[in-house]
């Protein structure tokens, strides 16, 4: 079992950069596949990025090379570096674990984080 926590939330303008943290206590995190999804007012639950046990990553394709997901197993975290910010990734962004599934069905993932606010607005 793991818990999730994330961080690194705010307001900013756009063209701005965040970095978002997901921590993770519990034991054996390297054992998991870690995912990003974001959810805005009104709107369905969006995948946007993910990092498996070995590395591997996908992203949403609205994220454009715009967002970097990574992973720092020694530290338990992983990391949704967001460059280029715009109005429209105003959401609340939500971590996810799951040790078997890898991919971008949020509903897969057995645990989740309770999310940061992420603003984007001038």
């Amino acid at each position: 079992q793991v818990q999730l926590e994330e961080s690194g939330g705010g307001v900013v303008q756009p063209g701005d950069s965040l970095r978002l943290s997901c921590a993770a206590s519990g034991r054996a995190f390297s054992t998991y596949n870690m995912g990003w999804f974001r959810q805005a007012p009104g709107k369905e639950r969006e995948f946007v990025a993910l990092i498996g046990r070995g590395g591997t990553t996908s992203y949403g394709d609205f994220v454009q090379g715009r967002f970097t997901i990574s992973r720092d197993n020694a530290k338990n975290t992983a990391n949704l570096q967001m460059n280029g910010l715009k109005p429209e990734d105003t959401a609340v962004y939500y971590c996810a674990a799951d040790q078997r599934y890898f991919g971008k069905t949020g509903n897969r993932y057995d645990y989740w984080g309770q999310g940061t606010q992420v603003t984007v607005s001038s």
